[in-house]
């Protein structure tokens, strides 16, 4: 079956397509790696998950989501993200780290937080009012990407994945509908996919050419006037020469929720991989074999992630293979419970 093939990319080698994407847990205390996650990814790597990617992950702390995201911001903060790598490598899985600033979604403490336009992202009082970001503020977050892409490497990360979609700030320049800029960061198509693209090139100088750059995206953003799946091919375009896979998602520039049914996003998977050129990931109310083998045998995307599934079932990958006489290894600690 396919979805139990090796995909390989520069040095990266996966055992199998089947991805854990980043979802946040809320479970750091002071920002940094906890009992729980080696717990929590540890029983996913365990239970055969070929790639794993890590929560969201803040490069400044004006950029988490809340009090108890992780982040690289620090170099303290990379002998706790070491711990976790290899942990997980000797549980027989790969670990990427997915860098975020969350903009004017930040919900942490903080005095000040930022984005592209002083523009709330709703009107529930949840967050506070945004500063619209200056040309040095934008620069500063710039090299944060890249010092916390410097400190993963350190830490021994396999990926680095930049995220650029759900509404954070990477995704607030994008959008029409927060950026409201005048300058060289807004007004048309050009300025606002510029922070993306400044981005990328600013990690890959502390990320290694010969390993892979991922990027999250939202393909869509639901509300009229807001991103489409074709520009968004536009600006996936400007970027291929630094990043390797495309994770595609979509939504969360506004509060308006996407229309959800089993498998939503794979189109934009789809269309991005045929359109662009480059390796997708496919993501979003997948919950069996058969679905993952249709979007992988049709070459839809080239791997595909379980999210809440994996959330419910840590041993996905290792169950549905042995329910189709697929010899896989399991951990010689279990193996009693089928003999």
């Amino acid at each position: 079956m396919k979805a139990y093939e090796p995909f390989h990319i520069k040095d990266l080698e996966l055992k199998n397509r089947i991805v854990m994407p980043p979802m946040c847990m809320y479970s750091a205390p002071s920002s940094r790696v906890a009992h729980f996650h080696h717990l929590h990814y540890g029983a996913r790597a365990l239970g055969g998950a070929g790639l794993i990617i890590i929560e969201a992950t803040a490069v400044l702390p004006e950029g988490r989501l809340s009090d108890n995201c992780l982040g690289l911001w620090d170099d303290e903060q990379i002998a706790g993200m070491t711990e976790l790598t290899r942990h997980i490598h000797s549980l027989g899985a790969k670990i990427g780290v997915q860098l975020n600033h969350a903009g004017r979604k930040c919900g942490a403490a903080a005095e000040t937080i930022y984005a592209p336009s002083a523009v709330n992202y709703s009107d529930d009082g949840k967050y506070k009012d945004p500063v619209e970001m200056n040309p040095d503020e934008i620069a500063r977050v710039t090299q944060a990407f890249a010092a916390a892409a410097g400190r993963a490497l350190r830490a021994g990360f396999d990926v680095v994945e930049i995220h650029g979609a759900h509404g954070y700030l990477i995704n607030q320049f994008l959008s029409p509908l927060s950026n409201r800029r005048r300058d060289g960061y807004g007004v048309n198509f050009e300025g606002r996919s510029r922070f993306l693209q400044e981005v990328a090139r600013a990690v890959r100088t502390r990320w290694p050419e010969e390993k892979p750059l991922f990027l999250r995206i939202s393909a869509e953003d639901y509300v009229e006037g807001g991103m489409t799946t074709g520009q968004m091919v536009r600006i996936v375009d400007r970027v291929t020469k630094e990043v390797d896979v495309v994770h595609v998602s979509s939504g969360g520039v506004t509060p308006v929720a996407p229309p959800v049914h089993p498998g939503y996003q794979i189109p934009f998977a789809e269309q991005i991989k045929r359109e662009c050129e480059v390796p997708t990931i496919a993501v979003g109310l997948i919950t069996s074999l058969d679905m993952i083998e249709e979007a992988l045998c049709n070459q839809r995307a080239d791997l595909v992630a379980l999210g809440r599934e994996l959330l419910r079932n840590p041993f996905f990958p290792l169950n549905e293979a042995r329910k189709r006489g697929i010899e896989l290894p399991w951990p010689e600690q279990y193996r009693r419970a089928f003999s």
